[in-house]
């Protein structure tokens, strides 16, 4: 349905006229203003966390509780960032439209959508907080004194302070975090246990790149460079990101492991393990756990796997294959690192493998992978932001809906893909009630494989494929089957995934604070991720993972609300 771009704007202003004048009314004034199945997710604005609202008598109540708590005023549209305009979303014709606002605390964005079908009722509503009212620090004069140089070892060195934030882990999502701390002023240290920054990519399996295109993995405040190649090789990723820790003068102790961490009067004394072998206490105020979605590797208990001889390893141990070459591998799994190991082994004249123990998603990496970003990156020619404030503004229970029609779509675009893995005997799915890889990310961090060509060669029969089912028991130097034939190993790689984030905190906090705090990861009763960028539980203890879209949209959200904290706006506490 298209709608003349001046008639959008009357529409948007005249709903933002008569939401602001309802605020003052309460929540019954509101319920006219919204549909039945409606939603508002907030992102720290109003309620300093991450939060969705569905219905319009909960959005009704809540909204005009929040609203007047945080002085929600000044609504006007924001024609510089879109103007309102008629698009498409969840598979419905709506009016877009985004607007700005102040709280008593700041400054902020919101989106709006109209039903085009019924434009006095908004379908959804999003406000997020942009910054905070804040003095931040002066820039520092390089003309006396100090040099940048010595200016930077001094501040990295924490030699007479403690960081205010000890961030754990500098990759994308660490790195991300920290960036947008001290963008806003916070005093913040990371830790990597790895030699290099950037050794979480590079140290990876050879062949590896990222599987989704490079619009959408940008980080903050430094864009890759438009020569780039579509997809990012792990090395060119990794040298990057080297750069990104320089560029953003972020403070990176490298070889450094957190040990054990006690949170007592406020602080956290947290015990590092230095690369040279000594102890160090550092006493931060917040500890950012940015060490990915998942935790230590999992080694599968596969039954007899102790009566063969040779060489086992674990998926993220694998380098390359080239060693393997003429001889029989067999790969656990068939999920994205099982495919690129086999592809990677195949490649190198080894004779794979691969054991399918459960149901994987499989779509081509062009187009069907790339289809779910490309609902909110479209043709325009936006700026990032622009595209960041459009995803993040989407519902869980509408991206359902939106997924399940593109993964409609994949499986037409695929049919032959699925037709000839079937063939070979590959059991596949497509995400809870058929909405497709994202979901199956945010649920269970992985399940899928984007083909860059494994699955040809499982069709063509390069690449073996059998059931686990289908194994009686190991043998020395292979596998014997129910079925009596005997399949050679000379190598098993166990791609068979990694224990969850809530181990992690068990072996460095302990047992009371992984209670304390629950759950990290998957879809909450909320429908938000459980326990990400936002105050847990336990005060000052924080997470961020992810891909990098998600990572450089939220790690602002988290530190707004760790400045909030420090500033006394808000408590540490949940509670």
């Amino acid at each position: 349905m298209l709608m003349r771009n001046d008639d959008a704007v009357a529409l948007c202003s005249a709903w933002l006229d008569a939401f602001s004048i309802a605020l003052r009314q309460g929540p019954q004034a509101l319920l006219p203003l919204f549909e039945d199945d409606c939603y508002w997710r907030d992102m720290v604005a109003l309620s300093w966390g991450i939060t969705t609202i569905g219905g319009c008598d909960d959005v009704a109540a809540q909204l005009a509780l929040a609203a007047s708590r945080e002085g929600l005023c000044d609504l006007t549209i924001d024609h510089q960032r879109i103007s309102p305009t008629t698009t498409q979303r969840a598979d419905r014709d709506v009016i877009e439209a985004v607007f700005q606002f102040r709280t008593r605390h700041g400054r902020g964005t919101g989106l709006l959508r109209l039903p085009a079908a019924e434009p006095q009722k908004a379908w959804t509503l999003m406000t997020s907080l942009d910054e905070v009212d804040l003095a931040m620090p002066a820039a520092t004069d390089f003309h006396a004194g100090e040099n940048w140089a010595q200016l930077r070892q001094r501040v990295s060195d924490f030699s007479n302070r403690d960081p205010q934030v000890l961030v754990v882990g500098a990759g994308h999502a660490g790195l991300c975090a920290a960036a947008e701390l001290g963008q806003l002023g916070i005093d913040t240290l990371v830790i990597d246990r790895e030699k290099r920054a950037g050794d979480n990519w590079r140290l990876r399996y050879h062949n590896l790149s990222l599987h989704n295109q490079i619009d959408v993995n940008h980080l903050p405040y430094m864009p890759f460079p438009e020569n780039w190649p579509l997809y990012i090789p792990k090395d060119k990723l990794a040298n990057w990101l080297e750069m990104y820790v320089e560029a953003m003068e972020i403070n990176l102790w490298l070889q450094c492991t957190l040990r054990t961490a006690d949170y007592r009067d406020g602080r956290w004394h947290a015990e590092l393990t230095m690369g040279d072998g000594s102890c160090r206490i550092v006493k931060p105020a917040h500890i950012v756990m940015a060490t990915s979605v998942s935790g230590p590797p999992k080694r599968a208990d596969i039954p007899t796997l102790e009566q063969f001889v040779g060489t086992v390893q674990h998926s993220s141990e694998f380098n390359n294959g080239d060693v393997w070459r003429d001889k029989s591998a067999l790969v656990f799994g068939t999920g994205t690192s099982a495919h690129d190991v086999a592809c990677n082994l195949s490649n190198n004249g080894a004779m794979v493998t691969m054991v399918q123990r459960s149901p994987t998603m499989v779509l081509n990496m062009e187009p069907s992978a790339q289809l779910y970003d490309a609902m909110y990156i479209g043709r325009q020619a936006w700026p990032l932001a622009n595209l960041d404030l459009i995803a993040s503004s989407v519902p869980f229970p509408l991206l359902r809906r939106a997924h399940k029609k593109v993964t409609d779509h994949i499986r037409e675009l695929d049919a032959e893909l699925h037709q000839g893995l079937e063939a070979a005997g590959f059991r596949l799915e497509f995400g809870e009630d058929g909405t497709g890889w994202p979901l199956k990310y945010r649920t269970r961090g992985g399940g899928y494989y984007f083909n860059s060509g494994a699955s040809d060669r499982i069709i063509d029969g390069r690449i073996g494929l059998i059931q686990y089912s289908d194994i009686d028991h190991f043998l020395p130097h292979g596998i014997a089957l129910s079925d009596g034939r005997e399949i050679p190993a000379e190598l098993v790689i166990l791609a068979t995934g990694y224990h969850n984030q809530e181990s992690v905190v068990e072996q460095i906090f302990g047992q009371k604070i992984r209670q304390a705090v629950g759950p990290i990861w998957g879809l909450d009763e909320r429908q938000e991720l459980r326990n990400m960028w936002t105050r847990t539980p336990q005060p000052g203890l924080w997470f961020t993972a992810g891909a990098f879209a998600q990572c450089r949209i939220y790690s602002r959200f988290m530190a707004l609300q760790i400045v909030a904290i420090e500033h006394g706006l808000i408590s540490a506490s949940l509670d």
